[in-house]
């Protein structure tokens, strides 16, 4: 897609950068003039989406991290920063997904409940404290999660799935309140059905899937997103915080 926002020199961590919507935002950030890191605990799938980068011309490293792991956040941001000297924006995209078994709420063990969470909720809280340091000493930074419009309609037999993405638009917002006197903004997208690998492994003819309860009655691509995402991490949304912004072609009216 042709970009039309410019992150020239910006410094951007994107976690989950091996696969899946991670790639797909770390080629875009780059094609809008970023330097990415591309943070995965997949340290080869992150290299992979590094050596795409390059060969379109840009500037990545690839980063092996667990965001679940306080030590293994700082680490990736000590190293952006050894890099770059800087980090502007951080795209809080990891998250368990692809693999989840849909069962009953009751169905769910505490030790698979407990994974999730230290994932897809107290990942994004760690990476979030651990480049914060740096965007507080420049005044300025760019915070993006990734919910999920799942949050919204409730989605059934997906309990563990559904109350993280929650979690994370309950982080957007306390962390906007408390940052907003740094220069930092913090906000959150909220995709619908994506057509991504992980998706299309869960549910069968996945390209028809819900078409028919959006506004737009197409399947959601990876694609979609890339234009709010990279809005979020843009000057030109310099005076919004704490928001999510829905991206799922009209399911969900927030």
């Amino acid at each position: 897609m042709t970009q039309t926002v410019s992150l020239q020199g910006r410094v951007a961590i994107i976690t989950g950068a091996a696969r899946g919507l991670g790639r797909v935002f770390s080629l875009a950030f780059t094609g809008a003039g970023a330097l990415v890191a591309a943070a995965d605990i997949d340290l080869a799938g992150a290299q992979q989406t590094a050596d795409l980068i390059a060969t379109a011309g840009g500037q990545a490293i690839a980063l092996a991290v667990d965001v679940s792991d306080e030590a293994s956040t700082r680490r990736m941001a000590e190293a952006t920063v050894a890099r770059w000297g800087r980090i502007d924006i951080l795209v809080n995209n990891a998250a368990i997904y692809g693999g989840l078994e849909r069962k009953t709420f009751d169905a769910i063990s505490p030790a698979e409940w407990d994974t999730v969470m230290a994932v897809n909720v107290k990942g994004p809280w760690l990476c979030a404290r651990a480049v914060f340091p740096h965007m507080r000493a420049q005044k300025s930074g760019k915070i993006i999660n990734v919910s999920s419009a799942t949050f919204f309609s409730g989605s059934s037999l997906w309990a563990h799935y559904v109350t993280s993405k929650g979690g994370v638009i309950g982080l957007t917002r306390a962390l906007a309140k408390e940052l907003g006197d740094y220069g930092i903004t913090v906000n959150a997208i909220a995709p619908g059905f994506t057509l991504t690998e992980a998706s299309q492994s869960m549910i069968p003819n996945a390209e028809k899937y819900g078409v028919d309860r959006g506004a737009i009655k197409r399947a959601e691509q990876p694609e979609d997103l890339v234009g709010p995402v990279l809005f979020l991490a843009s000057p030109a949304s310099d005076f919004m915080t704490g928001q999510t912004i829905v991206v799922d072609g009209g399911r969900q009216l927030h």
